[in-house]
């Protein structure tokens, strides 16, 4: 019988960095699973429901317009701005001053995490806008709004939708 030497296997990804690729896969799988991008009469009747037809003066078609030129309809769309800030779900609520990342302590404008604002489900984003919309400015806090939806014709955002 030959007797050899005991040598440590080799292994090709060190544990730590195969578990930290396994949560960001599940991270990720999580996050786009509960992802929802509307069509445009279904956010009609979501924010219907929500009574957000006449709030401050603004119909429905603004809220659309808003919605649409914002992040294109997605619960889930997060933009990265320059000053480290991210602009969050459907209608790109800031998170300078109206969200708190996971790092903050501080309550801001809305009192809630950006993340509820990413629920597909819209109930944190129309609260955080509502109160977004009762500042003086209204809907024009968003330029979005301002440059793509304002003193517009709205009427084809919501022709043909019905609730």
């Amino acid at each position: 019988m030959e007797a050899r030497g005991w040598a440590p296997r080799r292994q090709l990804c060190p544990p730590g960095i195969l578990l930290l690729a396994v949560a960001s896969l599940l991270s990720c799988l999580l996050t786009c699973g509960q992802a929802k991008v509307y069509s445009r009469c279904e956010l009609f009747r979501v924010l219907q429901e929500f009574g957000l037809e006449g709030y401050r003066g603004h119909s429905l078609a603004d809220w659309l317009c808003l919605a649409y030129y914002t992040s294109g309809f997605d619960s889930a769309a997060v933009d990265h701005e320059a000053d480290g800030s991210t602009n969050n779900g459907i209608f790109q609520i800031n998170s300078r001053k109206w969200c708190k990342t996971l790092k903050e302590y501080s309550t801001k404008g809305c009192n809630m995490y950006c993340t509820e604002l990413l629920d597909p489900d819209l109930k944190n984003a129309v609260i955080c806008a509502m109160k977004i919309s009762q500042q003086p400015q209204g809907l024009g806090s968003w330029e979005a709004w301002k440059h793509h939806c304002l003193g517009k014709d709205l009427s084809d955002w919501v022709d043909g939708c019905t609730f």
